[in-house]
């Protein structure tokens, strides 16, 4: 299951102001992913937000498609609420008004994933599932 990463400049010294920010967010009204015809897609399993001085990361656990996943997230009143209350404090604003144009920012925010690794890879673990180990 694939992990996403959105990556933000922010105004350093406002670490505690964002955190409030993300303490009201309002969830997703479902982690069911849809396609752009409406059909399943996959599911949002979880996200995280983490920050340290001047940069922000978003984290988001998902499965199935990455499109679906960012379709669904911009169709969200909570992001587009936290978005607006965190415009302030970034370094470079961004348009996110239209689902096209959050669609822009989340593909030019997407951090390059260069590994993943989960407990369903590790060999040991894979082998258990299976029914080999002891």
């Amino acid at each position: 299951m694939p992990y996403a990463a959105i990556g933000y400049r922010v105004e350093p010294g406002h670490e505690d102001e964002i955190a409030e920010i993300f303490e009201g967010f309002q969830r997703v009204d479902t982690g069911v992913l849809r396609d752009e015809h409406g059909a399943e897609a996959g599911r949002l399993l979880g996200t995280a937000v983490f920050i340290q001085d001047d940069f922000m990361v978003r984290v988001v656990h998902y499965e199935g498609d990455l499109s679906s996943m960012g379709r669904h997230m911009a169709a969200q009143k909570g992001v587009h609420l936290v978005e607006e209350k965190l415009r302030p404090f970034l370094k470079q604003q961004r348009e996110i008004s239209s689902p096209q144009a959050f669609g822009e920012f989340f593909r030019t925010a997407m951090m390059r994933r260069i590994s993943q690794f989960s407990c369903e890879d590790h060999p040991a673990d894979a082998a258990l599932a299976r029914g080999a180990g002891g």
